[in-house]
């Protein structure tokens, strides 16, 4: 690249002017060499080419006489052009040389290095034990190896036992990379290195990976104490990367100014032989703790507290002086959770969040109060339990002033009779409004006991005023609050007379820990003005403490409507504990020592009170005159809503409820919170829809005049062929799919007359592309149905003509009368039959008239329905008007009900029979149509299997020939997972054989096939530690061997490990007099170790035939014999043998409790076993995911040709399971058995014995020792799996 560069510039600089100018082209080339073999950004001098040209080609450049000026020129070029401010070109006439490096310190003594170091080096431990440490120059790897322990020693040690640590940076501009690594690890607790930077050295061309050191001398400063670096806008080089490197540990606090954003290592370079020199950053940081982001060259380091560096130190140190009071902070404010918090039942769980809280980046009051309230409000989502920042003046004087809440002192009452009245009317305004309606100011609480003094005369000059009243307004707008000693007593006199005591609230103060039940008072003074009365509290932002407490319990109790603004949000019932103090203030938490409990139970957290009606509270008054005019006519529309539902709903079994509801709901003022019509119409419609479980009833305010429900609608008009053709193709979507599989979408149902009006254009432009196919989809999906009477006429297409069928009936709500719907006996055009496959796909969005098509077909299964549930419409909706006012009831006016079960289903909807999203209905369709066509197939080529596969050669043919006669049983199967359950439940009744099973396995668990992957054989050290697990050993008293293992194992894999079994199990059991062999648990597994295993328990000699197998697939009989040669000792045949069974043995522990008791060789006490199989073999069927498992072999060696698969083994002795063992040890202990000898294991005749060649391992099985007489050949071309289970 310089080659190129440099013949570049060349070619750029020959026409330039000569030696009579300043400006030479040996400068620009010397200027590109320094930049190319020294600047540590090369990737950026891509685009110096063009910014050299630019410089060369200007007239201003080339006419600058003066160096300085052009060597300020350069520099501005240089830095635009690669955006580096760090790249200066200097004029320096005077220096003869490069400015010479510091002397070696290897030429320095001892002595002169330490004075050069202490110029630039301070200590000492500040006020409350802080350390301060000023570093000015970052010494290297060379002073650091030299002094390391004289700065142990001499400063390090004299920090050590502080509290916390300044690191003083302002000063420092720079320093050796190699000393990074000293001042990181000293403090870096532990004793693991970190990776902290990696250095790339331009003039090297190397990279340079930066650890802390794996040893330090002297201790570290531990990871408990807080590192404080202050930094200024001097701050350079070395400096800025340590203090960058300590802040993204987060092992320091960087306090003071923007670092200058220099460079590791800043050299200044001769251009050349001239005077000029360029001063250039040879080495930058590439993190890693930066992650591959932007470090800190050239943008500086970022200080975690700003401020001017004169006053970081002072900052710094108020910084350590919070974190030092930071547990302090947590300790007082656990204790003041603990002893004040109401919500006593979430202050485990605050204390264990503040006990795990993370502090390590607070750095201020402000940092410290956000941390804690994000965490307090996050737990315990109540919003009154804050930290707060508070200055001097309100800031507590001490823990015992803690109370918020002022004192309750209570005022003097005067006694003079003239005096109390004139108080009287200054407080209370009161007032009655025309159209009778009382208003009653007050501006503040008073104490109860107030009350009680006063109550004679505010019952004459203020209540009794008002008794008569039709309503009362009473405004608390301008109502600070006060003791809410009185709420109780006011609350009383809004109680219906003749009610007993109300529960108003409940209050827990965690104070007294006492739980008070706030009740309402019957001796009352004067009558009160009850509950059936409207009454209108006005509010405002202003409203709070006893205020809001009173209209908030006037809501929640329904005896009132608010009007106004949102109020204070401010309660009384708070504490402050002070958890900080400083010369400038501190930090307090207010805390709330009282639960408020409405009587609906719902603790109230504060907040403001909500309005019903919100306006500004200068309009608040004009507004509940409003309101109360709508409250007037409330009455009559909540009745006259119930009166409609009475006589039109469609269901009227729950009609008297629902009216009664109302009516309840109305006289206990539950709709005094509506404000409006709007309001009204959304709380009846809630309402209604609550209690009877219908979302079709809706209550709407229309102020628009509307049609009248039994108004006919005027007849449609007839649209020209033209036009009719037009809207036939716009509304209804047909296609014929691969397969021959139909698609007709409409999304909009008409009426019965409309429909037969267009029926012969209906059926040649639509009907007559789909009538022919061999299946048909119909695209409900986006049919949101409506009010249609053509849903016989559609259903009737898709049935014969004869015999009719009832479709669905109809419950009229206007005639009481109950409708049976069905099919047509005539229809335009030609009927699709009831033969072909009908799929419907429904959404969501499906309703009405959609519903009752596709819940029919489902009902007659004539249809299967995927998709989505159904919204649940209705067939026939009426709308009417309540009254004469604007508001209107819509209600479903008709009931379908099911053909098949009398059941209303319009309610619930459709549930469809395959449940898929909308989006993937139709592909789900076509699915289901693929398969369906595969089934005959399918039941072909299980049956072949089953037939030339199944042990029992003639039940698998008359299986195989009944299976294809079953083939309309599978017409409605929607999967292949419900097809292999149909398959294996008929291959099962038609055998009597519960091991032939079916299972749909998809492609993504193949692995779930028995055979298909391969045997992992363990190692021997593995197998080891399987063996002791799975086999169980024990001598019992009389020495009884005992020996229980619950699974077969493969015999090649059991070879292999020989020599442990022997070690591991069956020297433990050889040498006993007698043994049990447990199989109660044994599930069975391969045949192959039975040979083997029996062996062990016959005498050396000729070979005993122990079963013959025979194998349907290959139409063969094996015959299984005794072994010559075994692992280890045999236990021979002379010693008793006792096998224990159970119902669950079965497979191969059958075959081999089978074998020994045929032999008489043991005797079998216990149960019956299962009756299993032979292991079968697994076997694809065709392209599908189905895998049919087929019985393929079994017992032949019986003389009477019985065996015991499907049967089981019967034991000797019968006794159940559990009982098995106490009764073997019981028959070996009483009288040593001795087994039964067969005739033909007596006999030992030479037709049953063989000179097997091989040698096998114990339990092991060696292929010498089976005999195969093949007696036909197998098929050829069967396609056959050869999956064994085991």
């Amino acid at each position: 690249m310089v080659r190129k560069w440099a013949l570049l510039l060349s070619m750029l600089l020959c026409s330039l002017a000569g030696p009579a100018h300043l400006f030479q082209p040996s400068l620009v080339l010397d200027m590109a060499q320094v930049l190319l073999d020294n600047y540590c950004f090369p990737e950026n001098l891509m685009g110096m080419q063009e910014a050299i040209e630019q410089a060369i080609k200007s007239h201003e450049i080339l006419s600058i006489s003066d160096p300085q000026t052009l060597a300020h020129v350069l520099t501005a070029g240089v830095q635009s052009s690669l955006n580096d401010p760090r790249l200066v070109i200097s004029y320096e006439p005077s220096t003869l040389e490069a400015p010479p490096r510091a002397p070696a310190f290897t030429n320095l003594t001892l002595e002169e290095i330490i004075a050069g170091l202490q110029d630039g080096l301070r200590h000492e431990v500040l006020e409350g034990n802080v350390g301060y440490l000023r570093v000015d120059d970052i010494p290297g790897q060379e002073v650091m190896s030299k002094l390391r322990s004289f700065l142990v020693a001499n400063v390090w040690r004299k920090l050590m036992n502080t509290s916390a640590l300044v690191l003083d940076l302002r000063h420092c501009t720079g320093g050796h990379i190699s000393g990074i690594p000293y001042v990181i690890s000293y403090l870096h607790p532990g004793n693991t290195i970190l990776h902290v930077d990696t250095i790339y050295d331009r003039p090297s061309n190397t990279t340079t990976e930066i650890w802390t050191l794996p040893e330090a001398l002297g201790e570290k400063y531990s990871a408990d104490k807080d590192v404080v670096v202050l930094t200024s806008s001097r701050t350079g080089g070395v400096a800025e990367d340590i203090a960058y490197i300590l802040k993204q540990m987060r092992r320091a606090i960087v306090v003071g100014e923007r670092t200058v954003g220099g460079a590791l290592d800043l050299q200044k370079l001769r251009i050349g032989q001239s005077d000029f020199f360029l001063t250039v950053p040879v080495s930058r940081s590439l993190g890693p703790l930066g992650e591959g982001s932007q470090t800190w060259e050239g943008s500086g380091v970022l200080p975690c507290v700003g401020t001017p560096a004169e006053q970081a130190l002072e900052k710094a140190l108020a910084v350590l002086r919070l974190r030092r009071a930071l547990p302090g902070v947590i300790q007082r404010l656990q204790e003041a959770l603990r002893e004040y918090y109401t919500l006593v039942d979430r202050v485990p769980a605050l204390l264990s969040h503040l006990a795990t809280t993370d502090l390590s980046s607070v750095v201020s009051e402000e940092d410290l109060v956000t941390k804690l309230n994000a965490g307090l409000q996050a737990v315990s989502e109540d919003p009154r339990l804050q930290v707060q920042v508070v200055r001097p003046k309100e800031a507590s004087s001490g823990p015992e002033e803690e109370a918020e809440e002022p004192p309750e002192t209570v005022p003097e009452v005067p006694e003079d009779e003239a005096v109390r009245r004139a108080l009287v009317d200054s407080v209370f305004q009161v007032s009655v409004l025309p159209g009778n309606v009382g208003y009653l100011r007050f501006d503040s609480f008073a104490d109860a006991s107030v009350l009680e003094v006063l109550g004679p005369y505010i019952l004459r000059q203020v209540w009794e005023p008002l008794q008569d009243t039709e309503h009362l307004i009473m405004d608390l707008r301008q109502n600070p609050g006060g003791p809410s000693s009185a709420v109780p007593l006011l609350l009383s006199y809004f109680q219906s007379p003749d009610t007993s005591p109300v529960r108003l609230f409940t209050t827990y103060d965690r104070r007294t820990n006492v739980t008070q039940e706030h009740f309402s008072q019957t001796e009352l003074l004067g009558r009160p003005y009850g509950s059936q009365r409207g009454v209108y509290l006005l509010t405002s932002h202003r409203t709070a403490t006893a205020a809001e407490e009173l209209a908030f319990l006037m809501q929640s109790l329904g005896w009132a409507t608010l009007v106004g603004e949102i109020t204070a949000g401010s309660l009384l019932h708070t504490h402050t504990v002070s958890l900080l103090e400083t010369p400038k203030g501190g930090l307090a938490l207010t805390v709330p020592v009282l639960t408020f409990i409405d009587n609906h139970g719902e603790c109230w957290l504060g907040g403001g009170v909500v309005p019903d009606a919100i306006v500004l509270a200068e309009e608040a008054l004009d507004r509940a005159q409003e309101v109360l005019e709508f409250h007037r006519s409330l009455g009559e529309l909540v009745e006259g809503t119930g009166r409609l539902l009475e006589a039109h709903y469609a269901r009227p079994e729950v009609v008297g409820q629902m009216g009664a509801l109302l009516r309840a709901k109305l006289a206990q003022g539950a709709y005094r919170t509506a404000v409006d019509l709007e309001s009204l119409a959304s709380q009846l419609t809630a309402d209604l829809q609550e209690m009877s479980g219908d979302h079709r009833l809706l209550v709407f305010h229309s102020p628009g005049e509307m049609v009248a429900e039994d108004v006919p609608p005027p007849p449609p008009a007839v649209p020209s062929p033209e036009e009719l053709s037009y809207l036939i193709e716009a509304l209804f979507k047909t296609e014929v799919l691969p397969g021959q599989l139909g698609y007709l979408r409409f999304d909009a149902m008409a009426e019965l007359e409309t429909v037969k009006a267009i029926g012969p254009q209906l059926v040649q432009l639509v009907w007559q592309k789909l009538v022919d196919t061999a299946a048909l989809v119909v695209d409900l999906r986006y049919n949101p149905g409506s009010y249609s009477t053509a849903v016989p006429l559609l259903c009737s297409y898709f049935f014969e003509a004869e015999p009719r069928q009832h479709l669905y009936s109809v419950f009229d709500r206007a005639t009481s009368r109950v409708t049976e719907v069905w099919t047509l006996p005539h229809v335009t055009g030609q009927r699709y039959g009831s033969r072909k496959d009908l799929y419907v796909l429904v959404s969501h969005t499906s309703g009405s008239a959609a519903e009752a098509f596709a819940h029919t077909m489902q009902d007659l299964q004539r249809a299967t329905i995927i998709g989505e549930p159904t919204a649940g419409g209705a067939l026939s909706v009426g709308i009417y008007q309540v009254g004469s006012s604007p508001l209107y009831a819509s209600m479903p006016t008709q009931m379908a009900m099911s053909a098949s079960t009398g059941e209303a289903w319009d309610l619930a909807g459709v549930e469809p029979d395959i449940t898929v999203p909308m989006s993937v209905a139709l592909s789900t369709a076509r699915d289901i149509v693929t398969l369906r066509a595969k089934v005959p197939t399918v039941l072909q080529t299980a049956g072949k299997l089953v037939a030339d596969n199944y042990a029992s050669p003639e039940l698998g043919v008359k299986m195989a020939a009944k299976l294809s006669g079953l083939q309309s049983r599978y017409a409605r199967v929607t999967s292949e997972a419900a097809l292999a359950e149909l398959l294996q439940a008929d291959l099962q009744v038609l055998s009597g054989d519960p091991h032939l099973k079916t299972a749909h396995i998809p492609e993504d668990a193949k692995d779930r096939i028995p055979g298909i992957v391969p045997m992992q054989i363990p190692s021997p050290e593995v197998f080891e530690d399987l063996i002791k697990f799975s086999f169980h050993t024990n001598v019992l008293e009389g020495n009884v061997g005992y020996l229980r293992f619950d699974m077969f194992g493969d015999g090649e894999l059991l070879t292999q490990v020989s020599e442990l079994l022997v070690e591991h199990v069956w020297k433990k059991i050889v040498h006993t007099d007698a043994l049990i062999v447990d199989m109660r648990f044994n599930i069975g597994g391969p045949t192959s170790s039975i040979s083997a295993l029996c062996s062990y328990f016959f005498d050396e000699g000729p070979p005993i035939l122990l079963d013959k197998i025979y194998n349907r697939p290959s139409d063969s009989v094996s015959e299984l014999w005794t072994l010559t040669q075994l692992e280890g000792e045999r236990y021979g045949s002379k010693k008793s043998m006792v096998i224990l069974t159970s119902s669950l043995t079965a497979g191969a522990a059958e075959e081999f409790t089978y074998i020994m008791k045929r032999l008489g060789r043991a005797l079998v006490i216990g149960e019956a076993t299962s009756g299993g199989c032979q292991p079968p073999q697994t076997y694809h069927v065709d392209d599908t995911d189905l895998y049919i498992t087929i019985p393929t072999a079994r017992s032949v060696g019986a003389a009477d040709g019985h065996s015991w698969e499907g049967v089981g083994v019967a034991p000797d002795v019968a006794v159940p399971a559990d009982a098995a063992l106490a009764k073997a040890k019981e028959m070996l202990q009483h009288a040593p058995l001795r087994a039964r000898r067969s005739p033909r294991l007596r006999g030992r005749g030479k037709g049953h014995h063989r000179q097997s060649q091989g040698r096998a391992g114990s339990l092991g099985h060696n292929q010498g020792a089976v005999r195969h007489e093949v007696l036909t050949e197998a098929p050829s071309g069967q396609k056959r799996g050869l999956l064994h289970s085991g």
